[in-house]
């Protein structure tokens, strides 16, 4: 018996190859999707290996080449104090992606956990979830989120903060849907008689059943979550100058657009919809991806 144990090909590698084919051809099966694999492999890169990519130093100014055209030397043109554009477009990304994969990981951890809870258990649970993301669904999105930044202090942490909060009602209300429909399904009275705990089926069970509709809901809130924070930057809420980031760039530029400096807001703002597009059209794909009967 020893023998045999020891031989047994082990599961989790072998999860993983079909996890990782299946991958694959979702990827490969759709055109849409595998164009928004490529756009966020490229969004990923160049937040990873911006350092490595930019010609000249972000914040460095150079008064005689204020307000430069697009060139050869500079690919975006440089602005109002000489700072090269493409270089600080491209530092921005990390900045941007961080905001926006810190917030929705901290929205999608808790609304899930207090929605999945609100939906299994009922009770006073679910009337206090209830109330608390009718609450935050009461205010205009982006007005709360202006409250709390404006309130907090316009800091990196507060705005991935605001952002979570105005996101975790998404994840909430559809972790509560669907593990509602499902906590009285065969396979979960299946799991209970077999002796499983109600927090081992909801984890197990239930909650990775739950995963394809939140999967498109977090390809869209990572963009949105990029958008808000663009747009606190840009009324002044968001990130300080002079760092570089996307909503600041977009907000110095149009100032400028009327006199002819075009290229000040064009550059940031084309990264800023790239960004957005990928993320949207990255949902399709990663429902599919992580839905268990696309497996079958």
């Amino acid at each position: 018996m020893a023998d045999r144990q020891s031989v047994a090909p082990p599961i989790a590698p072998a999860r993983t190859r079909r996890l990782l084919g299946h991958a694959v051809y979702v990827i490969g099966d759709n055109p849409i999707t595998a164009i928004a694999f490529a756009l966020f492999a490229l969004i990923i890169g160049v937040a990873v290996f911006g350092p490595l990519l930019i010609p000249f130093d972000p914040l460095e100014t150079n008064a005689s080449r204020a307000l430069m055209p697009p060139s050869l030397d500079n690919w975006f043109g440089t602005d109002n104090l000489g700072r090269d554009l493409f270089s600080r477009v491209i530092i921005a990304t990390r900045l941007d992606l961080m905001i926006s994969v810190a917030a929705v990981a901290l929205a999608f951890v808790v609304g899930a956990a207090m929605g999945s809870a609100a939906g299994y258990w009922g009770g006073w649970i679910d009337i206090v979830t209830g109330r608390l993301i009718d609450t935050i669904m009461a205010f205009p999105l982006f007005v709360l989120a202006m409250g709390i930044v404006a309130a907090l202090g316009n800091t990196v942490e507060n705005i991935i903060y605001a952002t979570a909060i105005i996101n975790l009602p998404f994840y909430a209300r559809v972790a509560r849907a669907e593990v509602r429909i499902r906590r009285d399904s065969g396979f979960v009275q299946a799991a209970r008689l077999s002796g499983n705990s109600d927090l081992r089926i909801l984890a197990l069970h239930i909650f990775p059943n739950t995963l394809p509709p939140m999967m498109v809901q977090i390809s869209l809130n990572m963009g949105w979550a990029i958008l808000n924070a663009a747009g606190l930057s840009f009324i002044g809420l968001g990130v300080r100058p002079p760092t570089p980031e996307w909503g600041i760039m977009v907000a110095e530029g149009a100032n400028f657009v009327v006199s002819g400096e075009w290229w000040l807001a064009f550059f940031p703002g084309l990264a800023l919809m790239i960004t957005v597009f990928a993320f949207n059209l990255l949902g399709d794909g990663l429902r599919d991806i992580v839905d268990p009967r696309q497996r079958t």
